[in-house]
């Protein structure tokens, strides 16, 4: 499904006990299981910050995600499912120590006015924004999800293509859908995505390299733990079908239709 092993995560952890946080994805708008991150959490006592940018309203089982973590980031940018006019987004902790230590690096450093006690960032959601994402866009994200969620079952019960790979939800993740990937053979991909242009229809690459390929990284000390054989077969075979709120039920029919119709080269 793309998200982090949980399973890998301990073991690596039971063998290296410098590790003291780890920073788990709800990626796509799958949530992770949260039992399960919990669990690790408080086994072996490490850190959480769980980047849940794309999963706001998900959920692991009855568990929200932000719930688990120390601290929990998410994303207001305007393509998210809950997205500002602008890039915006929030910290949420119930450690009042994260919190005074959030307010203080998101203002200049200033743990009160004119005192800068640390190096700190202009990181401020503008009062317009503030205003616009809670009258006028919270309170549609219920009716928003709940349309992302019908159109990904769309796509789960009608695609039916032996070349294109339909994930579904992980089990127990009670999904929100940001993005709607499938897989497709590496070498067929560029023609897949050929064939949904010709149709009219934006199908995307979510994520074409892995994060430790980046050339940002190419001078930093770190090593992976293990092969990340599981990443790099996504960034290689992935792709997204359109999932938005808005779509009407004929966009849909026309996904579906061009993605049935595709045949492998």
């Amino acid at each position: 499904y793309g998200l982090i092993d949980l399973d890998r995560c301990r073991r690596v952890l039971e063998r290296d006990s410098s590790i003291r946080f780890l920073v788990p994805v709800h990626l796509y708008g799958h949530a992770l299981d949260l039992n399960q991150l919990l669990e690790i959490k408080r086994r072996f006592e490490i850190g959480v910050i769980e980047d849940a940018c794309q999963a706001i309203g998900a959920s692991s089982g009855e568990i929200p995600v932000g719930s688990v973590g120390d601290a929990s980031a998410l994303s207001f940018y305007p393509t998210k499912n809950l997205g500002a006019l602008g890039d915006a987004g929030a910290i949420v902790t119930d450690a009042p120590e994260v919190d005074a230590m959030s307010r203080t690096l998101r203002d200049y450093g200033q743990s009160a006015k004119y005192q800068h006690s640390v190096l700190g960032l202009n990181s401020r959601l503008d009062e317009l924004h503030a205003a616009l994402l809670n009258t006028a866009l919270l309170p549609r994200l219920a009716h928003w999800t709940e349309r992302r969620r019908a159109i990904a079952q769309s796509y789960v019960e009608r695609i039916d293509n032996r070349a294109v790979r339909v994930l579904g939800a992980p089990k127990g993740s009670k999904s929100v859908w940001h993005l709607f990937p499938v897989l497709v053979a590496a070498e067929a991909r560029k023609h897949f995505l050929a064939h949904m242009d010709a149709a009219a229809i934006g199908a995307a690459i979510h994520y074409p390299e892995a994060i430790s390929r980046q050339s940002a990284l190419s001078s930093v000390a770190f090593e992976c733990s293990d092969p990340l054989t599981q990443t790099e077969r996504f960034c290689q075979t992935e792709v997204t079908l359109p999932n938005h709120p808005h779509m009407a039920d004929a966009d849909v029919d026309r996904v579906v239709d061009a993605v049935n119709r595709w045949k492998e080269p």
